[in-house]
């Protein structure tokens, strides 16, 4: 189970937050430098969801850190489990969650789903 009081971190000045303690969470560790932007809000959207609230920023540092590793479903399996953890308000979550499931269907699976059927059409 994990806590707020897991994640230690420092502001920078490009707007980012830097892991200034290890994160460990089930088969993670996030090492102590990673940094994270917070939520890719589009700003018309952050007078409901501010991209650096602090109940949010530990979602969001354990997504940005699976989807630099190209996990994309993993990471967003992660951030419900740990927004769950964190008693996240459910709406909010859900919210987020089908919104970043959406755009990784849209941007990761989609175009090699399109590729594949236009290979089957050429043969």
């Amino acid at each position: 189970m994990i806590k707020y009081s897991d994640f230690h971190l420092r502001p920078n000045r490009d707007h980012k937050f830097m892991i200034i303690k290890d994160i460990k969470y089930k088969d993670l560790e996030i090492k102590r430098g990673f940094t994270s932007n917070g939520g890719n809000i589009p700003r018309i959207f952050w007078s409901i969801f501010p991209p650096n609230e602090t109940t949010l920023l530990p979602i969001y540092i354990i997504h940005d850190y699976l989807c630099d590793l190209k996990q994309y479903k993993k990471a967003d399996k992660y951030l419900l489990q740990v927004g769950k953890e964190l008693s996240i308000s459910p709406l909010k979550l859900y919210i987020i969650y089908f919104s970043v499931r959406i755009y990784h269907i849209i941007r990761y699976d989609f175009p090699s789903k399109i590729k594949f059927i236009l290979n089957k059409i050429k043969k």
